[in-house]
Order: structure tokens, then C-alpha cells, then sequence
């Protein structure tokens, strides 16, 4: 028997109860962080428990999507559920990329339950120098 300490952890169980796992048309939101790393921007989503095949990715125009879904582990017929507290269902989130990232050269990667999308910054958004030219003498304004 499983015991808990952590007295807003049924109110957590309820909510979810209340309002029920995500679906596709209603998903849960999934908990990420985003930061920029040398020349690209990183993203990396917690999706603990989720296939590969079931992360879905898109961009359209400036707008990321990613959505991926956990699915229930199929258990014995004599298996009785004692707690179940890990989310089940859909879970998505959209980001607005600027339009300094370079969004044809996004790269993928999940790890340990941990999807890490790297943005390359694009080479307009990058600082570079400018060069002045000197003129060949003085011009004169007359009007």
C-alpha cells in the first residue's frame, strides 16, 4: 500500500479527474524550457513516458506546434490498479518563432524522455560589420 504525504496532491488527482485527460480537440499542456545557445534557439519539451511515433511536429509560417500523446500500458487481466497518478492523453504546445530563426533547418532529437528541438538562428539576425567607404574628396552643397 502506497502512502502520501503531500496534502494538495488529491486536489491535483481531482482536477485532472474533473477535467479529464487531454484530447486532440482539448489538449494538457506540457511543461517546457527555451533558451538560445550559441548560434541556435532550444527548445526541449518534458514528455516523459511518450513513444517517439505518438510526438507529432509542425511549423506553419511562424508557428510551432508539438503534440504527443501517452497512452495506457496494457496490463494482465488479473492486474488491479492500486494509484494512478502519471497524466494519460494529449498534451501540446505552440510557440511563435520570430522571424530571425531559420525554420527549414529545425533539427529533432528525444532522449530519456525529453524532446530538444534546436532552431538555427538565421544568417540576417546575425551581427556582422559594416564597412564605410571614403569618398574621394569633399563635396560642396550650394542651393
Amino acid at each position: 500500500m502506497l502512502m502520501r504525504t503531500d496534502p494538495f496532491r488529491e486536489l491535483d488527482r481531482l482536477t485532472q479527474q474533473l477535467l479529464g485527460p487531454g484530447t486532440w480537440s482539448k489538449p494538457s499542456a506540457m511543461p517546457m524550457d527555451a533558451y538560445r545557445e550559441g548560434d541556435e534557439y532550444v527548445v526541449a519539451f518534458d514528455l516523459p513516458g511518450v513513444t517517439a511515433d505518438a510526438i507529432d511536429i509542425d511549423v506553419e509560417r511562424n508557428m510551432l506546434t508539438v503534440k504527443a500523446e501517452r497512452r495506457p500500458v496494457a496490463k494482465a487481466d488479473d492486474v488491479q490498479m492500486e494509484l494512478s497518478e502519471r497524466p494519460l492523453g494529449v498534451f501540446s504546445r505552440q510557440i511563435v518563432l520570430a522571424d530571425t530563426l531559420d525554420t527549414e533547418h529545425i533539427q529533432a532529437d528525444y532522449d530519456a524522455g525529453v524532446l530538444t528541438l534546436r532552431i538555427p538562428i538565421a544568417e540576417r539576425a546575425k551581427p556582422r560589420k559594416i564597412s564605410i567607404g571614403v569618398g574621394s574628396g569633399t563635396k560642396e552643397i550650394s542651393g
